[in-house]
């Protein structure tokens, strides 16, 4: 009984910890009061505007990385299979990327990780607008494109798969 009650406590420990870790994290990030998440417009690899608003009415996921980021590329292979398992009319999914030198160089991370969702050309106005802190930064949007969830570092597939189901 005695084991038991010391592996309690340092599962309760470590929990917490987590949690606090990931409060501090995420503290400088948009709030998750549902109030509307910041407009997102930009040109996509293949040379498309894309606009956010326009996918209106179905849940978003918003992940913005850098292509030198390690944690970023640790997590690619997870959201190519989150757009496996949900279809472009049930989530949206946008990759901005942030903090890069070239196209050439997005272009490079998108074939090495097989990117099957549109990768975002992103700039300064877009950086701060979202309160990007560090990379990988995601949030999910509700279909009123709320901010919900938000989020820091790397993100187990099941990770990403159960905050977009949740929100419908």
């Amino acid at each position: 009984m005695k084991k038991f009650v010391i592996v309690a406590l340092e599962v309760a420990v470590f929990v917490a910890l987590f949690f606090a870790v990931t409060a501090w994290q995420t503290r400088n990030l948009l709030a998750t009061d549902r109030q509307a998440a910041p407009a997102l417009v930009a040109t996509s690899l293949q040379g498309q505007v894309i606009d956010i608003a326009d996918s209106h009415g179905r849940p978003a996921l918003v992940y913005f990385f850098a292509p030198w980021c390690p944690y970023c590329s640790a997590s690619a292979d997870n959201l190519v299979r989150l757009r496996k398992m949900r279809d472009v009319d049930e989530l949206e999914i946008l990759i901005v990327a942030l903090d890069w030198e070239s196209k050439g160089q997005i272009q490079q991370y998108a074939n090495e990780h097989e990117l099957n969702v549109p990768v975002l050309l992103g700039g300064s106005a877009i950086w701060n607008d979202w309160k990007v802190r560090g990379f990988p930064t995601y949030y999910v949007l509700d279909r009123e494109h709320r901010v919900v969830r938000r989020d820091f570092g790397y993100s187990t597939q099941f990770g990403l798969w159960w905050r977009t189901w949740m929100t419908g």
